[in-house]
């Protein structure tokens, strides 16, 4: 490559990292503003304020509603998509681990997942009510959660790990139920769990379900 080729592609890649710094800031005061103020109360110019950028800038990065969900999957999953939790940064490796580190740490994975994401979770439901574009990417996370679930069962009933005749799908939903960010807020933020004992609860919770 010539010297002019080696400084395109060094400016072209400086541009790229620079933009992906950019977007990363916009994505964390989106985060932080919906999660303290609300999604209807945030602003393109409050978000250009936090995030050191011009609101057209903001605008750039995609419309409001887009901005919501792809914050809510940063901070939950830690990358933006939204495929399933077990590929992502958040639960990679989980379930290629031996028999009895899967569970505690598919716990574990969720429940870190949810104290992020757990206040960024209720302005997606809340926005979800209003506006389509919102209700179409929660509709795909709550599939993309109960296809990891039933991916989940499958790999315990392969591993021999199950109760007699378990019902895949039933068992998904149960486990979908009790790691929801819900049960977080309910049992944490509301009844003043210890993150401890909450996971401790989990843990024996989902062996039941799974039993």
């Amino acid at each position: 490559m010539s010297d002019d080729g080696v400084s395109r592609q060094y400016h072209s890649d400086l541009r790229a990292e620079q933009a992906r710094r950019t977007r990363a800031r916009i994505l964390r005061a989106c985060a932080e503003l919906f999660s303290s103020d609300g999604y209807q109360a945030t602003t393109i110019a409050a978000i250009a304020r936090r995030a050191r950028v011009s609101a057209e800038t903001v605008k750039g990065a995609g419309s409001k509603a887009e901005l919501l969900i792809a914050s809510f999957e940063v901070l939950f999953a830690l990358e933006e998509g939204q495929g399933s939790l077990a590929d992502s940064a958040a639960g990679h490796g989980v379930l290629e681990l031996p028999d009895q580190a899967l569970l505690p740490a598919v716990v574990d994975a969720i429940v870190d997942a949810n104290a992020r994401g757990r206040r960024l979770w209720t302005q997606l439901l809340a926005a979800a009510q209003a506006d389509t574009v919102v209700a179409a990417a929660l509709q795909r996370m709550l599939d993309n959660r109960h296809a990891d679930y039933r991916a989940l069962v499958s790999e315990l009933v392969r591993r021999g790990l199950t109760g007699p005749g378990v019902d895949a799908g039933s068992v998904a939903a149960e486990l979908s139920f009790l790691l929801s960010p819900e049960g977080y807020q309910q049992l944490v933020d509301q009844s003043g769990w210890s993150e401890q004992r909450y996971r401790d609860w989990l843990v024996t919770a989902a062996s039941r379900a799974i039993a």
